[in-house]
């Protein structure tokens, strides 16, 4: 029986924290053995909002390596870097053809990153890239056929339009593309470890997150001054910081102090300093042989660098293929 595709890619923005870990990218290698996986470092999308063009390849070499350290298999999976395969360029300008207006202006992300952008630069350039960004991700999704993609609820709007373009070219140029459908998984959500209200992430601040290659010093001091609470009684619900120090503790899949420390929890004799404690030796133990693997795939960095080549032109020959066929359909010479 065939497999099914999935396909799913990361911008190179910098170091990977928990929350990209646990939230997404550990699924990402558990499902390999399940699906043909698909895995792309997209620079191209970097590009949309300000980025230094200087550090940009070094980010997005280090990102193909972080994949790799955190369990992507380039044995059971395509990985790939977007703009060393660019068909996915050609066919963004095809399906821009198919899209309408009206479907771009409605794309909510583009509202609320211009807004950010008005914001931290009093006013500043906004790209027409950043406007036509989600036509490019679905040549991403479409240009592998992916049956499914990985996404959260905040991304079901840029998957329902890459839906939208393959239903639009199949009934303009024949049948071609699978209409991609989400992929949900049951992930923890991680929050803030300074304001335990807010999802966690890099644009809080360094105190706000944990890098999944952070050294363990650093990770064990930003666990014991992570928010919690002024106290607790017996039977309390638990604040939003106890709670995510909670939740970390039961992504690493360590259950039995998870139960222990909920128990203690229960009976309102849990210290805080234990559950901090614990939180950091059992995210210790899961992120150590990450590092050790990372710095395993950095000892030899021109080695690494020609591995990216090579696996991307796998990407490239499939992408060229499809490329070649929706050529063929809209009436392009091949």
């Amino acid at each position: 029986m065939e497999r099914k595709r999935v396909l799913s890619c990361i911008q190179p923005t910098g170091e990977l924290h928990i929350g990209n870990y646990f939230g997404a990218i550990r699924n990402w290698v558990n499902i390999q053995d399940k699906y043909d996986c698909v895995y792309g470092v997209v620079d191209l999308h970097a590009m949309t909002m300000p980025y230094d063009p200087r550090t940009l390849p070094g980010n997005t070499v280090q990102m193909f390596i972080d994949l790799m350290a955190c369990g992507i298999d380039p044995e059971r999976s395509v990985l790939f870097v977007q703009s060393l395969v660019p068909q996915h360029a050609e066919l963004n300008w095809i399906f821009s053809c198919v899209t309408s207006f009206g479907e771009l202006s409605r794309m909510t992300q583009f509202k609320d990153k211009s807004d950010q952008l008005q914001i931290s630069q009093k006013g500043g350039f906004i790209s027409a890239g950043l406007y036509t960004y989600p036509v490019l991700q679905a040549a991403d999704i479409l240009i592998y056929k992916a049956n499914y993609v990985p996404v959260g609820k905040d991304q079901e709007q840029h998957l329902e339009l890459s839906r939208n373009i393959a239903v639009r070219f199949n009934n303009q140029f024949g049948t071609y593309f699978p209409e991609p459908e989400p992929l949900f998984t049951e992930v923890p959500k991680l929050m803030s470890l300074a304001d335990p209200t807010k999802k966690m992430s890099k644009s809080l601040g360094d105190k706000h997150y944990i890098g999944v290659f952070e050294s363990e010093d650093s990770l064990r001091k930003k666990i014991k001054s992570a928010v919690t609470d002024t106290g607790m009684q017996s039977g309390s619900k638990m604040s939003p910081g106890v709670e995510n120090l909670f939740t970390i503790i039961k992504a690493c899949g360590t259950e039995d102090p998870y139960l222990r420390l909920k128990d203690k929890f229960d009976n309102g004799t849990l210290q805080y300093r234990e559950l901090k404690e614990v939180a950091a030796a059992v995210l210790v133990e899961t992120l150590r042989p990450l590092r050790e693997r990372r710095s395993e795939l950095n000892a030899d960095r021109k080695k690494t660098e020609r591995l990216v080549r090579e696996l991307s032109a796998v990407a490239r020959e499939f992408a060229e293929n499809t490329l070649n066929d929706v050529k063929k359909l809209t009436g392009l010479i091949v």
